[in-house]
């Protein structure tokens, strides 16, 4: 990593309870909540966003989300982001052959016509040379209403920021999937 996290008991008091948190679902103290964590209010936002956005009432089926956070991640070549959400999409999968086909879903039949619009607009949002158009609207109405678009397009920009943060700071893997590295130059 760029830049080291300090050890648990040097942060604040009233961030240890998250850190327990991701102790228990993940077995582990995340190395990006750790980075995060140096500067508290930053890290307090970041949390409530992506919990607000991962929630179990969202208008977006929890397998789409993830499907759009680890292909966000791969353009962003997160290794760490691709580790801990291909990891999550296994758990809501219950496979990890759409995982494994996220770099080439275009020609995948893994796919329903739902989750290839969704993953195209990630595309689009996520390149910056490319434009949403109105066209790219159209296909997204056929399944998504205004909030759920709104929704979606939350999640890919926040997936942005993450994975652009993780991948800037060199954030490493931390072993929760045997998914391939991304193609990044040093």
């Amino acid at each position: 990593m760029r830049v080291s996290e300090k050890p648990l008991n040097q942060y604040p008091w009233y961030l240890r309870p998250l850190f327990r948190a991701q102790e228990k679902k993940y077995k582990q103290v995340l190395k990006s909540g750790l980075l995060w964590a140096r500067v508290p209010r930053l890290f307090t936002g970041v949390a409530l966003l992506y919990g607000a956005l991962d929630r179990k009432k969202s208008p977006l089926d929890p397998v789409l989300r993830s499907l759009v956070i680890v292909r966000v991640s791969q353009i962003n070549w997160c290794d760490f982001c691709v580790d801990l959400n291909a990891s999550v999409l296994f758990e809501r999968e219950g496979s990890m052959d759409k995982a494994t086909a996220l770099e080439n879903w275009q020609q995948s039949s893994l796919y329903n016509d739902k989750e290839k619009i969704a993953l195209e607009y990630a595309e689009t949002v996520t390149y910056s040379d490319r434009q949403v158009t109105n066209e790219l609207m159209t296909q997204l109405r056929q399944f998504f209403n205004d909030d759920a678009i709104i929704e979606l397009t939350g999640l890919i920009a926040f997936q942005n920021m993450s994975s652009k943060f993780n991948a800037a700071l060199d954030v490493p893997p931390q072993g929760f999937c045997q998914m391939p590295s991304t193609n990044k130059t040093q």
